[in-house]
Formats: C-alpha cells, sequence, structure tokens
C-alpha cells in the first residue's frame, strides 16, 4: 500500500509516527511522513521520506505565544482548545494543499495530531480511507474521562459525557478554519458536523492503559510505537557519570517550553538534597551554567538505554516519556503543566508505579523532595519493574501494522 502519514505537533507526536512509517515500510509499504519541520529529525535518521508541513511549533510554544500561554498559565480548557486551534487555524489552508499534493494515488490516509481535521477533510476531497492515529486516547468510553480534563474533576458516570465534551470543544475551535479550507482548497462544502466512525489507533500501551470494553473493534490501543535502538556510543562524561555511582535520577521534560524555569530549576536542584541526576533540558530553555555538581547535564539520548540505568524518572508526563520510564521499569515522579499530562499521571498513580503529581506551576522543593522519597519506596519500584517487564513484552509497531494492513484492504473494499 500507500500511505501518506500527517501530523503536526511537538517532538512527541512526529516520533511515533516516523518509528510507525519506518515499521511500515519494513513490511513492504510505500510510506510519507507530512509534520513540522524542527520535528522531522528522526524520520530522517530512518530513511522515513517526509516533507514540512507550514508552521513552527516550537516558535507556538514560546512564553507568551499560542499554546505556550497554556503552558505558562492558564489550564482552562477552551483557552487550551483556542490555542491550539489557533495553529491550525493559520495553516489549515496550506496543510490541506499539501496532503492533497502528497496524498493523490495513496491507498490510505493515517492522521494525528493538529493536522487530524485537516487530515480527514483531505479523505473527503480525495475520497480514500483516513485512519487515525494518535499517543493520546480520546475515543468516547465510560472507563475514563477525556485525557484533557482533570481526572479528579470528573466523578466516573460522567467519563463517556466528558470526551463528547471535549470532542465537541475541539470542533467549534477548529471548524472554521477546517470547513474554509475544505470549501476553498478541496471545493468541497463545509461540514456540519465533527467525523465520527472512522478507525482509530494508539501508540498506547495496554499494559499502563487497559483497552476500554465499549471501544468499538476498530480502535485500538496497540502499545507503544518506539523507534530502533539506534547504534549509539554514550559520551565519554555521561559513561564515567554513570560509573561513579548509584544510579541517578532522570529529569526531562521534552519539548515543554513557555514555564517558569528558574522557578523549576531552584526547585529540582533543592529537592535533589544532593542526590546524583542526569538533566535534559529539551526545549525548555532551562540555563543550565549554575547547576550543581550532583547533575549532568545530557543531550539527547536514546530513553530504551538511558532510562534503565537510572533509579527513577522527574518528567512532565508527556505520553512518550510517560511510556518510556514506565518500560524501563522505573518509578516517576510526575510535574504536569497542561495537556494529558495530568492525565499520564493519574495513570501512572493508579498502576502504583508514581505518587501524586506535582504541578508544574506550583513547584515546590519541599514537596518535590518527598514525592522523590514516595517514589524510591521498595513496593513502587518493584511494581514499577513488573510494569516495564510487561510492557517490553508489547510490539506495538507490529501491531499497528497489522491493523493497518486489515483496516485499509477493508476500507478501500468499501470505497
Amino acid at each position: 500500500m500507500k500511505i501518506v502519514a500527517a501530523t503536526y505537533g511537538t517532538e512527541g507526536d512526529t516520533r511515533p509516527l516516523a518509528a510507525l512509517c519506518h515499521a511500515l515500510r519494513s513490511a513492504g509499504h510505500d510510506t510519507l511522513l507530512l509534520a513540522d519541520a524542527g520535528t522531522l529529525g528522526s524520520a530522517h535518521a530512518l530513511g522515513v521520506p517526509s516533507k514540512a508541513l507550514a508552521g513552527d511549533i516550537r516558535g507556538a510554544l514560546e512564553p507568551g505565544q499560542g499554546i505556550g500561554t497554556v503552558v505558562g498559565g492558564s489550564s482552562d480548557l477552551n483557552a487550551t482548545a483556542k490555542a491550539l486551534a489557533a495553529i491550525a487555524n493559520a495553516h489549515a489552508a496550506s496543510w490541506l494543499r499539501t496532503i492533497l499534493d502528497e496524498g493523490r494515488g495513496a491507498d490510505v490516509l493515517l492522521v494525528s495530531g493538529l493536522a487530524a481535521f485537516v487530515g480527514l477533510a483531505a479523505g473527503d476531497c480525495l475520497r480514500m480511507p483516513v485512519i487515525g492515529a494518535g499517543m493520546i486516547p480520546l475515543s468516547p468510553t465510560r472507563a475514563f474521562p477525556s485525557p484533557f480534563l482533570p481526572p479528579s474533576l470528573v466523578p466516573g458516570f460522567l467519563n463517556r459525557a466528558s470526551h463528547n465534551f471535549v470532542s465537541a470543544m475541539m470542533w467549534r475551535a477548529f471548524k472554521g478554519s477546517t470547513n474554509a479550507a475544505l470549501t476553498q482548497v478541496g471545493g468541497l462544502p463545509p461540514r456540519k458536523r465533527m467525523w465520527e466512525g472512522h478507525p482509530m489507533l494508539y501508540g498506547v500501551s495496554p499494559s499502563l492503559l487497559s483497552k476500554p470494553d465499549d471501544w468499538p473493534s476498530n480502535t485500538l490501543a496497540c502499545g507503544q510505537w518506539l523507534l530502533p535502538s539506534p547504534d549509539w556510543t554514550p559520551p565519554r562524561e555521561l559513561q564515567d557519570f554513570l560509573a561513579a555511582g548509584e544510579a541517578p535520577v532522570y529529569i526531562g521534560f521534552g519539548s515543554m517550553t513557555g514555564f517558569d524555569t528558574s522557578r523549576l530549576k531552584q526547585a529540582l536542584t533543592a529537592g535533589l538534597r544532593g542526590r546524583r541526576a542526569l538533566f535534559y533540558p529539551g526545549w525548555s530553555g532551562v540555563d543550565t551554567s549554575d547547576l550543581p555538581d550532583n547533575v549532568l547535564v545530557v543531550g539527547e539520548t536514546a530513553h530504551d538505554w538511558l532510562l534503565p540505568r537510572t533509579a527513577l524518572a522527574i518528567h512532565h508526563g508527556g505520553s512518550g516519556t510517560s511510556h518510556s520510564a514506565c518500560r524501563a521499569g522505573i518509578p516517576s515522579v510526575v510535574v504536569p503543566f497542561a495537556g494529558d499530562q495530568f492525565f499520564w499521571a493519574a495513570q501512572m498513580k493508579r498502576r502504583g508505579v508514581a505518587p501524586d503529581a506535582v504541578k508544574g506551576r506550583d513547584i515546590a522543593a519541599d514537596v518535590l523532595s518527598r514525592r522523590i522519597d514516595e517514589a524510591l519506596a521498595a513496593p513502587v519500584r518493584e511494581r514499577a519493574r513488573e510494569l516495564g517487564a510487561r510492557m517490553r513484552e508489547e510490539n506495538g509497531l507490529a501491531t499497528a501494522v497489522t491493523a493497518i494492513e486489515q483496516l485499509g484492504t477493508q476500507l478501500r473494499a468499501r470505497n
């Protein structure tokens, strides 16, 4: 099959799609990945054909810019929806034009992230099967609330309704730009209702998040979509640091930016109480020039190599980092800021591999220190080892490839 995958977001959105495209290519399929230019490094490294979609996600995450205002301050769902939609609103027509140009002659479209609505519109224009893909479980269910709402604020009997509510909010925020692109670029009338019923595949571990009984048969939690283990030699400084003492704490916030970096750094360094730590700044912009000697700054490293060599991970709770920490068999201390990060923090607490989360905007050294102690308790470490062993038995990419092959055949037969 010829498959075009379109996503838009941070590294956490693009990397899993690059891994999936690579797995599909290894299975004999022709793939093309469309995403933000600044997040395509993994695709280039894997030899996955790719093309940039218009925009600059990193710039949109800067303080005071777009979604950066949500990370830095507001936790209101409406503000989040508007901030996310603002990115798509600015580029919907360009994204649709690119997807249509590249998608002609394809058999299936995979759509994900902020490009999902435009991708579904492209499917209408091309009369082509569309499969949704993602790292956040958005399909309505009674099993858990929408990941975009604080888990503690949604009573169980409203779980399914919360998904429908969030979907309606997102559609309202994205509808204008999506329909404008659909009519101006695609030549089709505007849609009154959002798309429903298309297959959804999630790069989510069923060991961390059990598949709900009320999901339809075309909705699947496949397991984490991991990049192939690189042929990578760690820098000598990192090797020496790891060999010099007990397993360190890993600290990393991935593509997060827009928060109070000074407050975060002070809380982290004080909360460690002299523990050895590795700090990956990512996109955060944290000034690492004055970190204490017990903290080593590291560049981008393979999680599957590094995390098993650490004692626990302090992170923001993004889907990718959460899965990687759990898969490594180590506990987490989650410092969420926005979006689905609170949801993953709750899932890890529910599995007993993380204590209560430390809100990123309210982080304090004494609270962080207590959470580290709780995470390093023997029962938590044992549950983390057990969860990691189960997750390492999963093959999310193989499951997803099989599902795409089967769904693609079924959908093309109907068209």
